[in-house]
């Protein structure tokens, strides 16, 4: 990776601005799921199975994946997530070795609330990051961020 070259003080202000932003939404994400008994973890858990593309179900693979986890981690969490009725294990029809992670309506109906929750505070959000701050990382002489 070759080293950047230098920002200027309005790079500085939109990268800190940025990552302020994130955590204050990631704040936010986390104390609402936490408001509605759930840990941040689950949210993410259900919303990376609803929001897989093009079905209803994920691997616990592809959910290690996204959650940036182990393998062995996301399974506990999904064990965790089945005994509290949030999602439930299905063995694939195409594939018998693979096993389907499936929302539970219960866990379906937490999820549309949280969503919406959630919907609300990033529409919150919208002008923030403004276009000039975005087009200051595009200035960098090499392109870098």
């Amino acid at each position: 990776m070759s080293v950047p070259a230098s920002l200027d003080k309005a790079q500085y202000e939109a990268l800190s601005e940025f990552r302020y932003q994130l955590r204050r939404f990631l704040h936010f994400s986390e104390s609402a799921a936490r408001a509605q008994g759930l840990t941040p973890l689950q949210y993410l858990l259900m919303l990376h199975i609803r929001g897989f593309a093009g079905r209803e179900w994920a691997t616990v693979g592809e959910l290690a994946e996204r959650l940036q986890m182990q393998h062995h981690a996301v399974v506990a969490l999904v064990s965790r997530s089945e005994e509290n009725g949030l999602v439930y294990r299905q063995r694939s029809t195409a594939d018998r070795r693979q096993v389907e992670v499936r929302l539970t309506a219960a866990g379906a109906e937490q999820l549309a609330h949280l969503a919406a929750l959630h919907e609300a505070e990033l529409r919150s959000l919208q002008g923030t990051f403004q276009v000039a701050h975005i087009t200051a990382f595009n200035d960098a002489p090499d392109g870098s961020v």
